[in-house]
């Protein structure tokens, strides 16, 4: 049902949104993901409510007008040191919480949760949804113990999976043997706006995680060794580890770690860089490239994935093939020379509009409404 056929008068619909961890513990595309469509639910009038969980003492808070429950996560470290799915203690106090609340819709954004919410599902006779934050090809279900099994099984027992992007929902298809629906996740248009002026100096910004592999920061970092020969006072800002040892190899000329754990010190990053770039395999769509478009700051990403998806025109970045530090410097180097021009901020702006966290808002609420009215 679109928001045509939706009357202002309807009830607000009560979802229960599941994710594993949330700020300020962690700071990564799903849970800027989840807090976006709270916060796209809160404007229309609806009632979301975040199950989470974290290390410490179980609590709740209204955080910006969301409530927030927090569950215990007993340690697992010996999972993770085996190898085993992220994510496995905490999801039977979540189902706790969601079954003593009173939700229409269960919502969930990591396997282990979907399958609490499943069987929630199944006890109540009200719809469940799994959006699905990664691509489900052989390396993404294969590379920790149990999440081929969880993630099927999530994805059998939902009422509706949902994929960020038409690579992602080909890989589910490709791998599993299952049609999902596409729902592009969105940003908020207000918190990353256009910058007024750039840095003087070259900048080139990324905020991926420098310890996860699949982002290859190092890549970038040697690529931008290469850069450097061509503009000597070119600077690269990388995104400072916000828990634990910064990892080592990144201590190189023009190379600077920054502080961006908030949303503001974010934006200011990629509206004062001339390009922001994400290296990255494995990416289901890269929400980190819209927010920087939002900003006007062209991009450079893999021409892989998700990616392709939104950098699908020259006036807004640049893809890269393979994992050659020279293809990556090249691409780098025609993004700075495209941030020269002046009307490279409004077509990245542009095209970031067309991933505003409204279109996004609207897309779950059809969904919401077509469940359930089945």
């Amino acid at each position: 049902m679109s928001s045509a056929g939706r009357s202002g008068a309807e009830p607000p619909i009560r979802v229960d949104l599941l994710s594993p961890a949330f700020w300020p513990e962690v700071r990564r595309g799903t849970e800027r993901f989840v807090r976006d469509l709270a916060d796209g639910l809160l404007s229309r009038g609806h009632r979301p409510r975040l199950i989470t969980s974290h290390p410490g003492w179980p609590g709740r808070s209204v955080e910006d007008g969301l409530p927030v429950r927090r569950v215990w996560r007993p340690p697992a470290g010996w999972l993770e040191a085996r190898g085993f799915e992220h994510y496995m203690t905490h999801w039977p106090f979540s189902e706790a919480v969601l079954r003593r609340g009173d939700a229409d819709v269960a919502h969930a954004v990591f396997a282990t949760d979907a399958i609490a919410a499943a069987r929630w599902g199944r006890s109540t006779g009200r719809p469940t949804v799994l959006s699905f934050m990664g691509i489900p090809d052989h390396v993404g279900l294969h590379c920790r113990r149990l999440r081929s099994r969880f993630t099927r099984r999530a994805v059998a027992e939902c009422d509706a999976t949902i994929a960020l992007s038409r690579a992602a929902a080909d890989a589910f298809w490709r791998h599993l043997g299952v049609e999902v629906r596409i729902i592009h996740p969105g940003t908020d248009l207000r918190a990353f706006e256009l910058g007024q002026e750039r840095s003087e100096r070259p900048t080139v910004f990324c905020g991926a995680a420098l310890d996860e592999p699949r982002k290859r920061v190092a890549l970038l970092a040697r690529a931008f060794a290469l850069v450097r020969r061509e503009l000597p006072d070119a600077r690269l800002l990388l995104s400072r580890p916000s828990h634990g040892r910064e990892p080592m190899g990144f201590d190189l000329p023009g190379v600077e770690l920054v502080d961006v754990d908030s949303r503001e010190a974010l934006a200011e990053a990629y509206q004062r860089s001339w390009v922001s770039a994400l290296p990255s395999f494995g990416e289901a769509f890269g929400l980190v490239l819209i927010e920087s478009l939002a900003c006007g700051t062209p991009v450079v990403a893999s021409n892989r994935d998700g990616m392709r998806e939104v950098v699908d025109r020259e006036s807004v970045g640049r893809l890269f093939d393979g994992d050659d530090e020279l293809a990556l410097a090249r691409s780098l180097l025609e993004a700075l020379e495209l941030a020269r021009d002046p009307a490279t901020r409004l077509a990245c702006r542009e095209r970031a509009e067309d991933f505003s966290v409204e279109r996004t808002t609207e897309a779950y609420l059809d969904l919401y409404a077509d469940l359930l009215q089945r």
